[in-house]
C-alpha cells in the first residue's frame, strides 16, 4: 500500500544533485514531524501500533541518488519505477524513501517519491512530493535547515504496555487517538477516514445492489509490478467539451467526463487486442475519487470533490455515446446525493494532488473489491510551473498502490497544459501495460476526432 509520483524535471543552469535534494528535504521535513517517526509494535499486539520518534533518524537514508545509462529513456525510468514500487518499505525505519534519477535525455532528471499510505492523513503528514515543491523558482535554492529537532527516546515494552492498559480501560469500545508523550496512535489516521468510508460504503449500496463485473483485471496479485507513464494534452479534453458546448448536451459534461469516457476507450481497446469478448452490455466498474471542473467555481484543489462509483461502458463502440453516457451517470449520481460531498473528504485531510491520491487510495483499498474492479484517482493540479530547488518541474505522474485482487491502478493529474496518467500494473498478469497506455492516446484522439468531423 505504497503512494508515490514520478516527477520529471528540467536539469537548471547550476545542476541539480543528490546533495541539492536532501538540503531541500531537510529543510522541508521540520514541516511534517511524522516523517521521522517509525511504527511500534505494543508488545503482544493487544494495542494499535503507535508512532515513535526515529532516535536514529538519517535522511541519507531515505533519500537516494540512481542514474540511468545515458540517454536514459522514459521507458528505463518506467522499469526503474516499476522495480522500487515492487520493493516493500522497512519498517524499522520512517515509512518513505525518495530517489533522485539523473541520466535521462533531453537535459532531464527524475524525482520519485515512495511514501506507505498510512503515513499520509492530510493532517498531520502530507505526500512528500508536495512538500518539496513551490511556485517559486527560487524558494529552496538557499536550504541551510536551521531545524533544531531532537527526537524523544522510544518508549520501552512496560511503557507501551502499560499505556495501552491504560487506554484499554479509559475507552474500551474506541480506537485510541491520543496522544501518549509525543507517541500518536499509528491506527488514528484510519479512525479519522471511518465517517467518510461509511457514506462510500452506503453510497455503493445505493448505487448497485450487484457485486462488480467479472474482469481480467480482478486477478491474483503478485509482489511484481510494472509501471506506464503517459503524457497528453489538457487542451484535447477542453477542446472535445468545447465542441459539445454547442449542442445540446453541453450543460451535461465536464472535462472528467472526457477523462473517463477517454479511459472506457481504451479500456475497450485493450480488452480487445487481448481477445477478450467483449459485447454491449460489457462494463468495468471503477471508483472515482475526482474533483469537478466547472466554468463557474475554483478550479482550487479539492473544489467541488466527490467520490463515485460509475459503470464504464467499455462494450460501447461509439465514443460519443461512451462520452454522455457517462457523463448521465456521473450527473445522476451528484443529483441524486449518491455521491459524496466535498465536505467529508475534507474532513479527512489535504488538497494537493499527491496528498489527494493517497488519500483515494486509501478509500479504494478500504472498500471490498468485489464492488468495483479498478480505483482511477483524477486529481487536477495547478496550471502554472512549479519549481524544485531552482528546477522546474515538466510532469508529474503518480503512482497508485494495488488493491487485494486488482491488477491495475491508473492515477492521472493535470498540470500545467498537461494530463499524465500513471498506470501500475501487475507483472505477470498485466505484461501488455504498454499497450494500455498506447491505447489511452488512441482512445483521446477518436475522441476528439469523433466530434471534429461532427462538427464539420
Amino acid at each position: 500500500m505504497v503512494v508515490g509520483s514520478v516527477m520529471v524535471f528540467d536539469t537548471p543552469k547550476g545542476g541539480f544533485d543528490v546533495d541539492r535534494l536532501i538540503a531541500l528535504i531537510d529543510h522541508r521535513i521540520s514541516e511534517v514531524p511524522r516523517y521521522r517517526q517509525r511504527v511500534v509494535e505494543v508488545p503482544g499486539r493487544i494495542s494499535n501500533p503507535v508512532w515513535a520518534d526515529d532516535t536514529s533518524f538519517d535522511i541519507s537514508y531515505h533519500v537516494r541518488r540512481s542514474g540511468l545509462p545515458r540517454p536514459g529513456t522514459d521507458e528505463q525510468l518506467e522499469e526503474f519505477v516499476a522495480r522500487i514500487a515492487s520493493r516493500p518499505l522497512d519498517h524499522q525505519r520512517p515509512l518513505w524513501e525518495c530517489y533522485l534519477v539523473d541520466g535521462l535525455e533531453h537535459g532531464r532528471f527524475a524525482v520519485v517519491t515512495k511514501t506507505h499510505h498510512a503515513l499520509v492523513d492530510g493532517v498531520n503528514a502530507v505526500d512528500l512530493a508536495q512538500l518539496i515543491l513551490s511556485g517559486d523558482p527560487e524558494e529552496g535554492l538557499e536550504t541551510v535547515s536551521d531545524d533544531a529537532w531532537r527526537p524523544r527516546s522510544t518508549p520501552g515494552d512496560l511503557q507501551l504496555i502499560g499505556d495501552a492498559l491504560v487506554e484499554m480501560v479509559r475507552r474500551p469500545t474506541q480506537i485510541a487517538e491520543t496522544v501518549r508523550g509525543g507517541i500518536a496512535d499509528a491506527q488514528a489516521t484510519g479512525a479519522r477516514v471511518l465517517g467518510a468510508l461509511g457514506q462510500v460504503v452506503s453510497t455503493v449500496a445505493r448505487a448497485s445492489a450487484r457485486p462488480a463485473p467479472s474482469s481480467p483485471l480482478n486477478v491474483r496479485v503478485s509482489g511484481a509490478r510494472r509501471f506506464v507513464m503517459v503524457g497528453t494534452d489538457l487542451a484535447d479534453y477542453r477542446t472535445v467539451r468545447a465542441q459539445l458546448m454547442k449542442g445540446r448536451f453541453a450543460e451535461d459534461v465536464t472535462v472528467n467526463d472526457v477523462v473517463l469516457a477517454t479511459i472506457a476507450g481504451a479500456l475497450r481497446a485493450w480488452l480487445l487486442t487481448r481477445g477478450e469478448p467483449v459485447n454491449p452490455a460489457t462494463t468495468v466498474r471503477a471508483m472515482v475519487p475526482i474533483s469537478f471542473e466547472s466554468d463557474t467555481a475554483s478550479t482550487a484543489l479539492g473544489g467541488g470533490l466527490r467520490a463515485c462509483f460509475i459503470d464504464l461502458p467499455v462494450g460501447e463502440p461509439g465514443p460519443s455515446m461512451r462520452l454522455h453516457q457517462i457523463a448521465f451517470a456521473m450527473r445522476q449520481q451528484m443529483e441524486t446525493g449518491v455521491a459524496v460531498g466535498a465536505e467529508t473528504l475534507a474532513s479527512i485531510g489535504g488538497f494537493a494532488p499527491p496528498t489527494l491520491h493517497a488519500l483515494g487510495a486509501r478509500l479504494g483499498g478500504a472498500v471490498s473489491r468485489r464492488l468495483y474492479n479498478l480505483v482511477i484517482t483524477n486529481v487536477p493540479g495547478p496550471q502554472q510551473p512549479l519549481y524544485a530547488a531552482g528546477a522546474m518541474l515538466l510532469a508529474t505522474y503518480p503512482v497508485m498502490p494495488l488493491g487485494r485482487g486488482q491488477g491495475l491502478s491508473i492515477g492521472l493529474t493535470s498540470y500545467d497544459g498537461g494530463v499524465y496518467y500513471g498506470l501500475l500494473t501487475d507483472r505477470d498478469a498485466l505484461p501488455d501495460a504498454d499497450v494500455l497506455g498506447q491505447c489511452i492516446v488512441d482512445a483521446l484522439a477518436e475522441l476528439r476526432d469523433s466530434h471534429r468531423s461532427k462538427r464539420v
